[in-house]
């Protein structure tokens, strides 16, 4: 975010400023060449470097209409004249290349027929010397990447809203580049939107930008292109720090304010575990409720649902894993989709570690029980090609790589090699890991190499005790691996169990001052299906389906759902039909379906949800429902 007197609202007249790259970023590291079979990028010949993006903001066709400038350089003094990028639905009205930035002449173009994943391969034919590729295009009111919001979709109710979501491969329907994420590249854009909306970007934000329909942002550090995001709305500041703050529509941003008040610990306790913050500052973005994800760590602005407003603090373990992303994924990328799992067992594992110093090692450890619970499920239910943790995507679509395996048995890997070399010797690793890689794109090879002679190869003794091709390679978790244990959680469970052998009533457990995390362990623990008079005992004493809390509320339906407990059926309809987070909506949608009367029930809700639904969730649940069948 751009806090400069000279804002980033005010630059307006004349050229834009140089390309500047932060003197944070490092020299490439050394890493493998990496084929990403997800673009039809050609960087090894020709790579893109730098983006100027210019866009007017049409709320009434559902449309971004504009340029993408691309600066380009050709590796190795190579002389290559084609151009090749990623598009999906885009509208191309002309391409034009220039050697200087200034003159222009038209340059001939092919569009070819679309892939169902890919999109379509839109090459450019370049003089020799071209250095700058200009395009001109339209995005379509399909685009993947981008939901267009009516004015009752949004917590004001009075404006519309628009956002981005560009992981994994969605970039390419809303910007024309080369969208891999070994491809880094800075940018800068301009947003017109009508007057009365502001736009903000993962750059240099102003929260003092006058209002007036026309916003400049610019990112100096290189990022992938699944790091670019844009959102217009009604949108207002409020500062946590001088470097940390949120946005959020008027509505929302108080309770948001409060919920991530400790913004600012997190980033200092980050940066004493791993090293300096190199992203200047760090804002959260709370958007409108059909976010599918829980949040996205696009750089200077995580993009975060509401649904983590819990209004205690209990579900923030998501911005401290978005925040550590800073680290793990924005700052180490992993170079393919493939390799995942670099970018969010990393990122999982240093989440802990932040929780832990901000909120103690209690917290810590019962997020990780939950965690490992998860990845079990998951697992259970999962071929066992999708088990390991280096994956194979090849003619797959990358979202399909987004299960709780990258996330938690990526984590447990590094929980493991921390605890056999000791927390001290492994927190020096990772700091120079980061160091090492800062602003690179690596794949697991580079890893693997790097693990060795930074860590292995220094104690092999203890080194022999890690599988580590059994990890990386292999279905399943390794039998030597750490399992996390709670002693809170544990006495959750002697509750549980009181209650399920009929020794006390709900009413009379022992529940006073449990967190959200030994909430969800309880009902976690319970068989299921439940007894519909078992169910009731529990809403009564509890309130479970009047909840506040999106993961109460969510565990909980999955128990109504099973146990055919039909006073949640209404709750069930509501939480479906007000927000479209994946993480909730997938199971619940997945559960109704294996019954014919809850098929018809899922069908029913669905009709009511999908037009509020993200183009990613509903991708998703279309096939869950089998809509259109």
């Amino acid at each position: 975010m751009c806090l400069a007197a000279a804002g980033c609202g005010e630059r307006r007249s004349g050229p834009p400023p140089a390309v500047t790259i932060s003197p944070a970023v490092s020299a490439p590291a050394t890493t493998s060449a990496a084929r990403d079979e997800h673009s039809y990028g050609n960087p090894a010949e020709i790579r893109v470097r730098h983006a100027d993006l210019d866009w007017d903001v049409l709320f009434d066709r559902k449309v971004l209409r504009g340029t993408a400038v691309l600066s380009v350089e050709r590796p190795s003094g190579g002389r290559a004249t084609r151009l090749v990028l990623d598009t999906r639905d885009l509208d191309v009205e002309k391409a034009e290349s220039s050697r200087d930035g200034s003159n222009w002449t038209a340059a001939a173009f092919s569009l070819a027929p679309a892939d169902k994943i890919l999109g379509s391969a839109l090459a450019i034919t370049l003089p020799e010397d071209a250095t700058r590729v200009r395009v001109t295009y339209a995005t379509r009111p399909v685009a993947s990447a981008v939901q267009w919001l009516e004015p009752p979709q949004t917590a004001g109710g009075k404006q519309p809203f628009l956002f981005t979501q560009s992981q994994a491969i969605h970039a390419r329907s809303w910007i024309p580049l080369q969208d891999s994420p070994q491809v880094r590249i800075t940018y800068r854009a301009r947003v017109r939107t009508p007057k009365d909306l502001l736009a903000v970007m993962s750059a240099d934000n102003d929260p003092r930008a006058v209002r007036d329909g026309e916003y400049d942002f610019e990112m100096r550090q290189p990022i992938p292109s699944y790091l670019i995001a844009l959102a217009v709305g009604d949108l207002k500041f409020a500062p946590e720090s001088g470097r940390a703050g949120v946005w959020a529509e008027p509505a929302v941003l108080e309770r948001a304010a409060r919920e991530f008040s400790d913004l600012e610990q997190m980033i200092g306790a980050a940066e004493e575990l791993f090293g300096p913050y190199r992203w200047e500052r760090y804002d959260v973005l709370v958007l409108p409720p059909s976010f599918p994800y829980g949040g996205m760590e696009n750089p200077r602005l995580t993009f975060a649902t509401p649904t983590i407003l819990a209004g205690d603090k209990s579900l923030v373990s998501l911005v401290a894993h978005e925040l550590a992303h800073s680290w793990a994924g924005n700052l180490v990328t992993n170079a393919t989709w493939s390799d995942f799992w670099l970018n969010e067992g990393f990122t999982v594992y240093l989440e802990r570690r932040i929780l832990e110093r901000v909120y103690g090692r209690q917290r810590a450890e019962m997020e990780a029980v939950l965690g490992f619970q998860d990845l079990l499920k998951e697992i259970a239910s999962l071929p066992e090609k999708d088990e390991i943790l280096h994956l194979n995507l090849t003619g797959r679509d990358p979202d399909e790589g987004t299960t709780d395996v990258p996330y938690e048995k990526g984590a447990l890997f590094l929980r493991q090699l921390e605890e056999a070399f000791g927390r001290q010797r492994f927190d020096r690793f990772l700091r120079g890991y980061f160091d090492h890689f800062a602003f690179q794109s690596i794949t697991t090879d580079d890893f693997v190499r790097y693990l060795r002679s930074n860590l292995l190869d220094q104690d092999p003794a203890v080194a022999a005790r890690i599988p580590i091709e059994e990890w990386i390679e292999k279905a399943g978790i390794p039998a030597t691996a750490v399992k996390p244990r709670s002693d809170a959680l544990a006495r959750v469970e002697a509750e549980t169990r009181r209650w399920l052998e009929q020794k006390v009533p709900a009413s009379s457990l022992g529940t006073r001052g449990w967190s959200t995390q030994e909430w969800l362990h309880f009902l976690r623990a319970l068989p299921t299906p439940l007894g519909r008079d078992r169910m009731a005992e529990l809403d009564s004493a509890f309130r479970f389906t009047s909840s506040g809390n999106s993961e109460i509320t969510h565990q909980w339906l999955l128990m109504a759902i099973a146990s055919g407990y039909e006073q949640a059926q209404p709750r069930l309809e509501q939480f479906l039909t007000s927000m479209g987070r994946r993480k909730f909506a997938k199971p619940l949608y997945e559960a109704l379906v294996r019954t014919p009367e809850g098929k018809t029930r899922a069908l029913a809700i669905y009709r009511k949800a999908r037009p509020t639904y993200h183009p990613i969730a509903v991708t998703t649940v279309d096939k869950i429902v089998g809509w259109g069948a």
